[in-house]
């Protein structure tokens, strides 16, 4: 019964964390996809979810190797999030199609160090991907590689996807990314951002470590 009134807690919250997402502005339509792990498991959103239908009940459980029962069908996505789980140690991912994160990978381009709350993804910048076809294993094992070392990367000419301690916090990382990505965007309209040097970002991280800033996973 504990067992099935914790899978239940974690379903309603996946369900609001994805609603969020759209409240923020990070996902519309049905593009982008939640899941967090429980056990040896995942839950995740269902395919074709939007922040205004998505239900608790339609959450799907499934392995991280692709069984899942009922009659709803997992995100096109879930190889990417199951990768992640195998290989890192996340409670939950986060995928969207954000706009300026989008904008960026567009470019085949990293999220350079040019401000120092880059560092707060894990390092001195957020990789971008090459592209890959969504729903592919080579696109999975390219964000899970790009994951043991940061909370977050860009997926080539395609969006953002990161990993979080839990829903919550893998929501707000994903915000985070948007955030710098646009004033990234925007610092490049004003000439070439400065970038942090290796000693500052040595600087940053020993003093991040004292601070909320510290807690990677």
């Amino acid at each position: 019964m504990a067992e099935q009134a914790d899978e239940q807690a974690l379903r309603q919250e996946l369900a609001e964390q994805y609603k969020q997402l759209g409240a923020a502005g990070l996902n519309e339509l049905s593009s982008g996809n939640v899941s967090c792990r429980i056990g040896d498991d995942m839950l995740i959103s269902p395919s074709g979810a939007s922040a205004d239908t998505i239900e608790a009940g339609a959450v799907v459980r499934m392995s991280l190797d692709g069984d899942w029962q009922g009659e709803r069908k997992p995100s096109s996505e879930w190889r990417m999030h199951a990768a992640i789980y195998k290989k890192t140690r996340a409670s939950a991912v986060v995928h969207t199609h954000s706009d300026y994160c989008v904008a960026l990978s567009c470019q085949g381009q990293d999220l350079p160090g040019f401000h120092y709350l880059v560092g707060t993804f894990g390092g001195s910048d957020v990789p971008c991907t090459t592209y890959y076809t969504f729903g592919s294993q080579e696109l999975a094992d390219s964000a899970a590689e790009a994951l043991q070392e940061r909370r977050a990367c860009l997926l080539g000419s395609h969006g953002m996807i990161c990993r979080g301690r839990d829903l919550a916090n893998a929501v707000s990382l994903a915000h985070r990314l948007e955030i710098m990505c646009r004033q990234y965007a925007l610092a490049t309209q004003q000439g070439e951002p400065y970038i942090l040097t290796d000693e500052e970002w040595q600087d940053f991280f020993d003093r991040a470590k004292k601070i909320s800033y510290g807690k990677y996973i």
